[in-house]
This record gives C-alpha cells, sequence and structure tokens, in this order.
C-alpha cells in the first residue's frame, strides 16, 4: 500500500497548492513585509431629480450617523449630477451601511460610472499598511484637495506576456511621472486593482487627486507618452471629474 506523503488525489503536495492571497511589501531590517488587509473604495454616480445642493446635504448626514467613511462630489460635467465615494476595509460596508442610505427616491443610479477596487500592493512599499490603509484613506480625506478624478482602465493581454524585468522599467518611467507631481503637490494617486470587481472587465481603478483641475488633467495628459499607455492601453475611462463639498473621515 503506497503513501501519498501530503499529497492531493492530483498528485500535487497541499503546500504547492495553498494561495496566499497577503500583500507583500518591501523588507525590512531584512524581514519581510506580509499584510492580509486591504481597503476597497466604491464610487457611484447618480442623476439629482431635486436639488443637488440639499440631495448632498442629506446624504452626507445620513452616511456620517451610519458611521460610513465617504466624500461626496458635485459632479463636474453634469448640472444635476453627484458622485458617492465610500470606501472600508470589510466590503460588506457598502451593502450593509451605504447601500440603504443611497436607495432614495431621486436619485437615479449612472451605472456607466460605478467603479470598485481594493488597495494592493507592488512589493517595494517600505510601510506597507500606509500604502494599503492609511495613504489612501488620507488623501481623499484631506482638506483643500477638492478636485478628485476617478477612472477604470485596462491593459493590452501583451502587457501581461512581457519578461519580468521589462514589465519594471515600463511601470518605473510611468511611475516616475507620478511621483513628481507628487512630490510638487500637484497630483496625488490612489491605484486599487479592480479584477473581478468591474462590469467591463477593467483591471485597474486611479483615482488623482489636489487643489486645482488643471495639474490632474496635466498629469493625465503626461501619462499617454509613456511606453505603458502608448503601446499597451486598451482603454482607459469613463473619466468621472468630481469636487469635493462633504467628507466622513
Amino acid at each position: 500500500m503506497s503513501e501519498t506523503h501530503g499529497q492531493g488525489s492530483h498528485g500535487h503536495r497541499e503546500d504547492e497548492a495553498a494561495i496566499d492571497l497577503r500583500e507583500r511589501g518591501a523588507p525590512v531590517e531584512g524581514q519581510a513585509q506580509f499584510l492580509d488587509r486591504r481597503l476597497f473604495m466604491q464610487l457611484l454616480v447618480f442623476e439629482v431629480a431635486g436639488d443637488p445642493a440639499a440631495t448632498l446635504r442629506v446624504l452626507g448626514a445620513s452616511l456620517r450617523e451610519a458611521g460610513v467613511p465617504s466624500v461626496l462630489y458635485e459632479d463636474a460635467n453634469h448640472p444635476r449630477g453627484i458622485g458617492v465615494l465610500t470606501f472600508g476595509e470589510d466590503p460588506e460596508v457598502f451593502v450593509r451601511a451605504a447601500r440603504p442610505r443611497l436607495a432614495r427616491e431621486g436619485l437615479r443610479l449612472r451605472p456607466e460610472f460605478t467603479m470598485l477596487g481594493r488597495s494592493y500592493s507592488s512589493g517595494y512599499e517600505s510601510d506597507l499598511q500606509f500604502w494599503l490603509i492609511d495613504r489612501p484613506r488620507q488623501t481623499v480625506l484631506h482638506a483643500g484637495w477638492d478636485w478628485h478624478v476617478w477612472y477604470p482602465l485596462k491593459r493590452t493581454g501583451s502587457f501581461n506576456r512581457l519578461e519580468g524585468r521589462e514589465q519594471g522599467a515600463i511601470l518605473r518611467e510611468h511611475g516616475t511621472i507620478g511621483r513628481r507631481y507628487g512630490e510638487a503637490d500637484l497630483a496625488h494617486d490612489i491605484r486599487l486593482a479592480c479584477h473581478g470587481l468591474d462590469a467591463n472587465d477593467n483591471e485597474f481603478l486611479i483615482g488623482l487627486v489636489g487643489a486645482r483641475l488643471h495639474p490632474l488633467s496635466h498629469v493625465v495628459q503626461a501619462m499617454r507618452k509613456t511606453r505603458q499607455t502608448a503601446e499597451f492601453m486598451d482603454r482607459m475611462g469613463p473619466f468621472f471629474v468630481g469636487h469635493a463639498v462633504w467628507r466622513n473621515g
């Protein structure tokens, strides 16, 4: 009678079949960083039948009462439009706490602008919790950074077939431009993954945040020259441009 020594029915060892869902950061004092936490963010956009300003006040107070972290926007491209960004580590916040407050008469959802993503690591973060949890929250809640641009994107399949070193060089070119705008306090980015969470099969969700709208548009323009965008971008958008008028921390 033979022994399998921990092998499953298909001949694979159990430890080989294990799936590690943790996010990974850069080593600290020789020790790898792992964190099984992430921040989920969802943007819902509505057309308002009544007074948009009054609706924003009511929704803001309701979400605060429910303890839902959120940012409420005036839609810059729709005179009767509003946006509601909610976020939390537990995605049940969207269906248990936020959803009942948003299922109101007089709000017509514009599903083409619905976006949902989760924070993720690149493997180089020196403070993994800050980049996964604290930084996205602090960025959207920052007083004075009132202009926010949100959009999904999907790269072509050919990017995923590139050798890892070439992928890294392409991503560094993109990241260097983003860091320059952030260091100049012109545009601050939020990177979220939305694999399997997006109705249109997008892969990533990007938020650009700043005190003025022009630099946010400018950084998108600057990114068009990178190899990632010029050669390996399948699609981007739609773009939601919001002016933040209410924040619940």
